[in-house]
């Protein structure tokens, strides 16, 4: 059964950081685009940084470019993002998502409705 779970969401003040984690089973990355998505209240779900495994080719928004960095760990099956300097405005639900179809990571981050299926997500809260 092909499974993806979130974690590492929380609540943190402005400037903190956390490290999300994306844990795949049933698969293994290494020829899929990777995701990380989010959704704020009232707003639509947007990519954030997206990885295609095939040629390391990376995506940002430019919302969070110099501030997030998309990463993998293959021998646990795992991708992560890491983010810092965190703002009020990148408070979301964050989803990961992942695709073997061969999209580039630009298309896949800028297409969400690409997305075949999405997991529980991870909520991010960032507030003093």
């Amino acid at each position: 059964q092909v499974q993806l779970v979130e974690s590492g969401g929380g609540l943190v003040q402005p400037g903190g950081s956390l490290r999300l984690s994306c844990a795949a089973s049933g698969f293994t990355f290494d020829h899929y685009t990777v995701g990380w998505f989010r959704q704020a209240p009232g707003k639509e779900r947007e990519g954030v940084s997206c990885l295609d495994n095939s040629n390391g080719n990376t995506y940002y928004a430019d919302s969070v470019k110099g501030r997030f960095t998309i990463s993998r760990d293959i021998a646990k099956n795992t991708v992560f993002l890491q983010m810092n300097s965190l703002k009020p405005e990148d408070t979301a639900v964050y989803y990961c998502a992942a695709d073997w179809r061969d999209f580039s990571a630009n298309f896949y981050c800028t297409e969400p409705e690409s997305v075949d299926s999405w997991g529980q997500g991870t909520q991010v809260t960032v507030s003093s």
